[in-house]
């Protein structure tokens, strides 16, 4: 009897235990779970490393990561589809035929002329360590009579390792071209489509481009560019017959004259997994696009993201995403690849065919960026929305509202929500499906992917230090800056030219004096039960009336109402006012007007006196980039004055408690002094 009167009181501590752990115990089956997934990926991926490590150099399999998997799946899975276009589809060993073409035509182009011994004259110029190449030689018998290298465009042969651009749109072609060029041992350049003029000829120098493949579609919009890129010594090549300028031939008609047998594994294999394979541009939302450096290692990494996500090779991938981001090429292509599954590729995405392609298709798995979702649950119902396969949805920037309403809607469905950057060297997943967030801190992720919040100060730009001079880790619920450990296993390679353009990227010194840790410029939240959740970028967060507003959480609020479809917040300087205030863009939903009176008794009882907007401009679409995000840095460079901006504006009266049209007497009394906001 004493002893079960004594059970209660031994218990009370591990209860209590129990009780304060709770919200992080209670996740720990599905962080655990994880766990052990990315460990069996990264042992994957590191076995099929080895193995092409210790492959025949001669074969297709001893070359770099996409060369290896590529011919692994054409021998393995020939007849499974790989890829959907439009009408076309392409078997797994159709594609590694067309990229063997592709890798033949450009090896010509470095003077190898297909037989044996033929004469490629060595490594010049293959920079960054890349393997030096000499005496390429024939990469399968009978690949026919040899053909004299390509002339008329003045353009010296290409080296090993020079860099290639593509400015293509996402089809078929694009991927045969990439995977062609890793073959061949060259360094691809993916240009954003919309470049032209001074962006695109920085973008090609920056990166150091021997060559530019482009789209017949696009010749017309280039003509102005022309003198320039022959100036550079560019060779230019278009990817289609059509009638083509002087000096501009057409390389698939130069691929499609080649055999299609692999060509040698050492070609492409890269003398150190650490170098640079490909150049991916930030969007370039603050400045001239960036020329990220993508090694062999990431590219490898990225194989695997698929199978993180809990895919699998019966799969069928939705990818409505430019290939130029490294959401669509190394998350969307790569990651099929490396589960050998189906991947449905759209030039364009259309939220009104996108459903119907689903069922068409029989699609399982959509990968998304927030705003494609968004635009989905503002289409208005149809038939094809029910019934389809789709189990599974992996993007990033799914705002909560959104996702709450998409579930609603289109479910049920697992919504996985990951974070990364082009260039960073830390990602972080949702596989709990809890919304809002876009990963975990728990102890077991981070063993496996390290990263760190730290405290930061959005007034002078740099992380808060103690005595010591060392960074400050956050506590629970406290906005602090992502960063994540360099070393050999997650590195950062920074940009294509000077130093300076990675200022800033690297911290150091920051629990440890001497370490240094990647900066991704983000701030995050992880909450009482280790959930992460994306908090503002460090440039859009601002500071008005001696607080930090965060952007997000301003139109957050705002989208709650439901006559606002789009929202986009930002801070603009006013003049005789210490920092910036606050302004939103806003899109209204058909068929609602404008209710200025819901909007600012909503703002009042949701938002802090601070981060309440104090303008506001109606517009008919918001200003994006081709990769949907929002262009917050031009629209607070056009401010407020009603004299320059054709849109409709208002300004908070805060005496009145009301949003009142900004007419240009407002304007002068506001710049005078007698309005106050």
């Amino acid at each position: 009897m004493a002893a079960l009167l004594l059970l209660p009181l031994l218990l009370l501590p591990l209860l209590l235990l129990k009780l304060r752990l709770w919200p992080q115990l209670r996740w720990l089956a599905a962080d655990l779970a994880f766990s052990v997934r990315a460990l069996r990926c990264k042992r994957a991926l590191r076995a099929r490393a080895l193995a092409a490590a210790a492959a025949d150099p001669e074969g297709p399999e001893g070359g770099c990561s996409l060369a290896w998997r590529l011919a692994q799946l054409a021998r393995q899975r020939p007849a499974h589809t790989f890829l959907i276009h439009g009408a076309q589809r392409f078997s797994y060993a159709e594609a590694e035929r067309q990229s063997n073409r592709a890798a033949r035509a450009f090896l010509r182009a470095r003077g190898w002329d297909g037989g044996p011994g033929g004469g490629d004259s060595g490594a010049g110029g293959a920079g960054e360590g890349e393997r030096a190449v000499h005496g390429v030689r024939d990469a399968a018998a009978g690949s026919g009579a040899a053909r004299p290298v390509r002339e008329g465009d003045g353009a010296a042969p290409l080296a090993p390792g020079a860099i290639v651009a593509l400015l293509l749109p996402a089809c078929p072609e694009f991927l045969w071209l990439w995977f062609g060029l890793a073959k061949a041992g060259l360094r691809v350049a993916f240009v954003p489509t919309a470049l032209r003029r001074g962006p695109l000829l920085h973008c090609l120098r920056s990166c150091g481009a021997r060559a530019l493949v482009l789209a017949p579609e696009f010749l017309e919009s280039l003509e102005p560019d022309l003198p320039a890129l022959r100036a550079m010594g560019l060779h230019l090549w278009a990817a289609g017959s059509e009638t083509h300028p002087a000096g501009i031939t057409d390389f698939l008609a130069e691929a499609a004259a080649e055999v299609d047998g692999p060509v040698p594994g050492y070609l492409s294999a890269p003398q150190n997994i650490m170098d640079t394979c490909l150049y991916i541009f930030t969007s370039g939302t603050t400045g001239l696009p960036k020329a990220a450096r993508i090694s062999h290692l990431k590219v490898l990494q990225c194989q695997g993201f698929y199978q993180l996500c809990g895919a699998h090779q019966e799969d069928v991938i939705y990818l409505a995403l430019p290939l130029y981001h490294m959401s669509g090429s190394l998350l969307g292509i790569v990651g099929c690849l490396g589960i050998g599954a189906t991947v449905v590729l759209k030039s364009k995405f259309s939220a009104g065919q996108f459903w119907e392609d689903c069922q068409q298709h029989r699609v399982t798995v959509f990968q998304y960026i927030g705003e494609l979702c968004r635009y989905l649950v503002n289409q208005p119902p149809s038939k094809a929305e029910h019934g389809h396969k789709v189990r599974l949805v992996v993007g990033s920037g799914l705002r909560p509202d959104t996702w709450e309403r998409f579930v609603r809607r289109f479910g049920p469905l697992q919504v996985l929500e990951t974070y990364g950057l082009t260039e960073g060297n830390v990602a972080t997943f949702n596989y709990t499906g809890q919304r809002g967030a876009v990963g975990r801190a728990s102890w077991l992720y981070k063993h496996v992917f390290p990263f760190s919040l730290i405290r930061y100060d959005v007034t002078t730009g740099e992380p808060i230090r103690n005595t010591q001079g060392l960074c400050v880790a956050t506590s629970p619920g406290e906005p602090g800056l992502l960063v994540a450990p360099v070393n050999q296993q997650s590195p950062f390679l920074g940009y294509a030219g000077g130093p300076e353009l990675a200022r800033g990227k690297l911290l150091k010194d920051v629990f440890q004096p001497g370490d240094v840790f990647f900066n991704t410029g983000d701030l995050l939240v992880c909450d009482d039960q280790g959930f992460l959740r994306f908090h503002d970028r460090t440039g859009d967060t601002f500071r008005w009336k001696g607080e930090n507003v965060a952007t997000t959480e301003v139109a957050e609020a705002l989208e709650a109402l439901d006559f606002l479809q789009e929202v986009n917040v930002y801070g603009v300087t006013v003049p005789g006012h210490e920092g910036r205030a606050g302004m939103a863009a806003l899109v209204l939903r058909p068929p609602h007007s404008l209710d200025l009176v819901q909007l600012y008794v909503h703002v009042s009882e949701n938002l802090p006196p601070y981060a309440r907007p104090r303008f506001l401009r109606l517009q008919e679409s918001l200003a994006t980039t081709e990769t949907f995000k929002q262009q917050k840095v031009r629209m607070a460079k056009e401010g407020f004055d009603p004299s320059a901006l054709s849109d409709p504006l208002y300004i908070l009266d805060q005496a009145g408690g009301a949003y009142l049209p900004l007419t240009p007497a407002r304007y002068s009394a506001l710049l005078a002094g007698d309005l106050r906001i």
